[in-house]
């Protein structure tokens, strides 16, 4: 049975269905009569390998959100314990291994975040974060071989993507990484005997993970356990969503401003408005529907109201609409927005002639991921200081470049600036 021939009873399936959000289940009619039941705990794993998640991390917390407003207890599950590990899935390389420290301050990062989209406290349907290295860390390692390791197939993991795909690469992949799969299905076995969770919600890469946890749990005594994913998002152009030439679109304000964060969503291809107004915003769908019959040129409205409340969700209504201001005054008026994302560079570093590929690149402005990436944007007439295009990768920039307004203007493309303030 397809969610798109099955006809929901429940809230939960019948928003997450005629919004998109589904690609793989389990089992939709267990799914349907467990969220009528009201017994709908369900979980979606963030490893903590970074202060912030991104907007690929999106739709997994829209669907938590979703859950909540329609009833269910969400569990936001944080990897203290598997970001020691390591998840394998679509990586060539082994991840990175961080300190404790480290991961404990990316989670404490990353829960801000959640903040914005769940309610979280002691009720029947609030949302809880939990950490599995509660149960991860104390586990012996003789007994989680014997009681858990034993219902593992060698054969069946090496089939799974995670690994299969680095292997058949001639890629290394540790011990370590491989073992990320049975920690990954213990935690839907533990979060079930802790908290009733009967549901793992996550990307369609995390099929496989997800489905063995539900065979865990069978092989272990839990009750009956389901799988949900969503798609993973690329846009019509076939750009994987999320990736910018800039690089990731981080959810923290610390990592990407909310003005950026706005340009983002306003850059929306055409093709994409109205599949990203159902997912990433809570209008109705009868708005959604006359905002994506719109066309020509006034398709450009619509993509406002799409960056604009996808902004509100994640940074607020006041941020989000200061941003949709900036951008009407730099781009309808053509006037200097003050509060375009700025960046404070010592006034003696001007003096001494600051490079332009290091101005554009990660050390200063950001808005290139790279001076390499800067040196091919300049070929191609991307980067501008002052409205005036860079020609010279070795050009300086200097007390000369600021002006009237006490600001040098970076531009990458048409949409994305950065002033410099001497201070």
């Amino acid at each position: 049975m397809t969610a798109e021939s099955f006809a929901p009873k429940s809230d939960f399936l019948r928003i997450l269905t005629e919004r998109g959000y589904i690609h793989q289940t389990s089992d939709l009619a267990g799914i349907d009569a467990a969220a009528l039941e009201g017994r709908l705990t369900t979980y979606v794993g963030y490893d903590c390998t970074a202060p912030s998640l991104h907007v690929g991390h999106l739709l997994s917390i829209m669907m938590l959100h979703w859950l909540q407003a329609t009833g269910g207890k969400p569990i936001a599950l944080m990897g203290g314990g598997t970001t020691r590990v390591g998840d394998p899935s679509g990586r060539d390389e082994t991840r990175k291994i961080l300190t404790v420290e480290q991961i404990d301050a990316n989670k404490a990062e990353i829960r801000k975040t959640f903040d914005r989209f769940l309610r979280f406290g002691e009720g029947a349907n609030d949302a809880v974060m939990v950490d599995n290295a509660e149960w991860l860390t104390k586990l012996n390692y003789i007994e989680m071989l014997r009681d858990v390791g034993r219902h593992f197939s060698v054969n069946r993991m090496l089939s799974m993507d995670s690994v299969r795909l680095r292997l058949e690469r001639d890629q290394e992949l540790s011990f370590l990484e491989f073992n990320y799969m049975i920690l990954q299905s213990y935690d839907f076995v533990e979060l079930n005997r802790r908290y009733g969770c009967v549901m793992q919600m996550g990307g369609s890469d995390q099929w496989g993970n997800i489905v063995n946890g539900i065979d865990l749990g069978r092989r272990m005594g839990t009750p009956q356990l389901y799988a949900l994913t969503c798609p993973l998002l690329t846009t019509s152009s076939g750009a994987k969503m999320g990736k910018t030439a800039a690089g990731a679109v981080w959810l923290n304000p610390e990592m990407l401003k909310p003005y950026d964060y706005w340009q983002f969503w306003r850059n929306t291809e055409d093709a994409d408005v109205a599949r990203f107004l159902k997912l990433f915003t809570l209008l109705p769908m009868a708005e959604i529907a006359r905002l994506a019959a719109l066309a020509g040129s006034e398709i450009n409205a619509a993509k406002t109201v799409l960056a604009t409340e996808a902004t509100a969700l994640m940074h607020g209504r006041e941020a989000a609409e200061a941003a949709a201001e900036t951008a009407r005054k730099t781009f309808v008026e053509g006037t200097l927005a003050a509060d375009l994302p700025s960046v404070t560079v010592p006034s003696a570093t001007l003096e001494a002639g600051l490079g332009v590929l290091t101005a554009f690149g990660p050390e200063v402005a950001k808005l290139v991921p790279s001076t390499s990436e800067a040196r091919r944007q300049i070929k191609g007439g991307g980067l501008r200081v002052n409205d005036v295009p860079v020609t010279d990768e070795k050009a300086v920039l200097g007390r000369g470049d600021v002006t009237a307004d006490g600001v040098i203007k970076l531009s990458f493309g048409k949409k994305r600036h950065v002033l410099l303030r001497p201070e």
